[in-house]
């Protein structure tokens, strides 16, 4: 998919986007719809929480394997062909985990599912940013925002409601048909934004950044009290190995294609959204993980009432994405994201302090409080990030933000989880009875999440109010000076 940019009506939103949009609401459903489900895969397969956290975790993994070869990837083909190949992969998947008849299928098809996932984010930033003028780019992105963040907040219950009734299994048996009807849907409709360019992949960097990232993340979810040694040695060798595809990637700038560009770093407002967005994420899913395991395992609530008691909070963060693309084209990022930062903090700092008589209405403020800041602070983020680079890096540049963002939540899991069990560990061998343990880990882990938030409110105060215009006419090097004086 070449960068050659369609010339959209001004004021609406192409088809285009609307028919992404759509496919990309389907796979996001899919991908929280299983988080309410972890303690419920708990008891029916007979694993530890520690093993069932990974069918959240292996899948953002793939996705962050997979994402670094999209930015080659939409160059290279159509964008019917991109959307085919994405959505097959993504049926094959949901397919597979609906009839699993163990946990490692059901990981499997996971990791299937999430190969497909990986190329739609990318594909509907690059196209929005290649299609939408840049004076309604925040209302267009608000408007995506607004799909994609309900889908989060029916997941839960959705997945709740059919928890309470039947078998997890049915969570893919009912994707299964409306992905069918996505995929016809869009290819009778969608149309080809600009065209594929030839290029030869290297599959050494591809091996890379697979092996790396999971590596990475892998050793970081093994490390447990009196367990050190080995997940470290893990760890090590995934840090090796990426510091390896990085050099290869700059190697690969002066002498062929890389598979990641890596001069979309030299914008400076991109390096520091790309940074904002990491962290948040971190921060983000380290949350929707503990929340659940604690009104389900402690607070013995069913699954429909834990996704009854989230969903205020995504619906909230839904309905403002549309309003927050118009205030920020009116009044540029600075506005939206520092408030936003802040308030992220505050709501995971209130999480440090939950009980077993901690009122629901507390619960629900907090989230509803976390959904807003989010929503105030990623769309702004997203078009400040994307619209600092020249348009011949789009896709490198979603590319890179869908990778650090899967990296940045897969290692915001495991880190949350290690603690939490960590520390509760520790606790029961010290004679503390279990709830106890377990309910003082979950603070500690929200504690955590708390801190890294800090991290987002010092990016989001060097963030510029708008981005500098890149230069367009070069093709070949990023206007260093400009980006980073935004």
């Amino acid at each position: 998919m070449s960068t050659e940019r369609s010339a959209p009506a001004s004021g609406g939103t192409p088809t285009v986007i609307r028919v992404l949009v759509l496919a990309t609401f389907v796979v996001i459903l899919n991908e929280t719809i299983m988080i309410n489900a972890i303690p419920r895969l708990m008891a029916d397969l007979e694993v530890t929480e520690r093993a069932a956290q990974w069918v959240s975790t292996a899948f953002m993994l793939t996705m962050a394997a997979v994402i670094p070869t999209t930015g080659w990837f939409l160059q290279r083909v159509s964008t019917r062909q991109a959307y085919a190949v994405a959505m097959g992969v993504f049926l094959a998947g949901t397919a597979l985990s609906a009839v699993a008849p163990s946990f490692a299928v059901l990981l499997l098809g996971r990791v299937i599912q999430a190969g497909g996932t990986a190329v739609m984010m990318p594909l509907l930033m690059t196209t929005l940013m290649t299609v939408v003028p840049e004076q309604d780019r925040g209302r267009v992105m608000g408007n995506v925002t607004l799909a994609i963040s309900v889908a989060p907040a029916m997941g839960p219950v959705i997945s709740g409601l059919v928890l309470q009734i039947g078998s997890w299994r049915w969570l893919f048996v009912l994707v299964l048909p409306i992905t069918a009807v996505v995929t016809w849907l869009g290819l009778r409709q969608l149309e080809n934004v600009g065209e594929p360019q030839a290029g030869s992949i290297d599959w050494a960097s591809v091996v890379l950044a697979a092996i790396g990232f999971g590596g990475l993340v892998f050793g970081l979810s093994r490390f447990e009290s009196g367990n050190l040694t080995s997940p470290a040695l893990i760890v090590a060798a995934g840090v090796a190995l990426i510091a390896a595809f990085v050099f290869r990637q700059l190697r690969l700038q002066r002498t062929g294609t890389p598979l990641l560009d890596l001069r979309v770093l030299r914008a400076g407002t991109y390096t520091k959204a790309l940074v904002l967005m990491s962290v948040a994420f971190m921060a983000m899913l380290g949350s929707m993980i503990l929340l659940p395991l604690y009104l389900q395992n402690l607070r013995g609530l069913s699954p429909l009432a834990t996704g009854l008691l989230v969903m205020p909070g995504g619906l909230a963060m839904g309905l403002l994405g549309p309003t927050v693309g118009r205030l920020f084209d009116r009044f540029g990022g600075r506005l939206l994201v520092l408030p936003g930062s802040i308030g992220i903090a505050v709501a995971l700092a209130g999480f440090t302090q939950i009980s077993m008589t901690m009122p629901y209405w507390q619960l629900i403020a907090l989230h509803v409080l976390l959904m807003v800041s989010l929503a105030a602070t990623f769309t702004p983020v997203f078009t400040l990030g994307l619209g600092a680079l020249p348009q011949h890096l789009y896709s490198h540049g979603s590319s890179m933000l869908g990778t650090l963002q899967q990296v940045a939540a897969a290692f915001g899991t495991a880190l949350v989880v290690t603690v939490m069990s960590s520390r509760s560990t520790s606790l029961v061998a010290d004679g503390t009875d279990p709830v106890t343990a377990h309910l003082d880990g979950m603070r500690l882990a929200f504690l955590v999440s708390a801190t890294l938030a800090l991290i987002v409110i010092v990016m989001a105060v060097l963030l510029p109010s708008r981005a500098a215009a890149p230069e367009a006419s070069d093709e070949s090097e990023i206007a260093a000076p400009e980006l980073v004086k935004g």
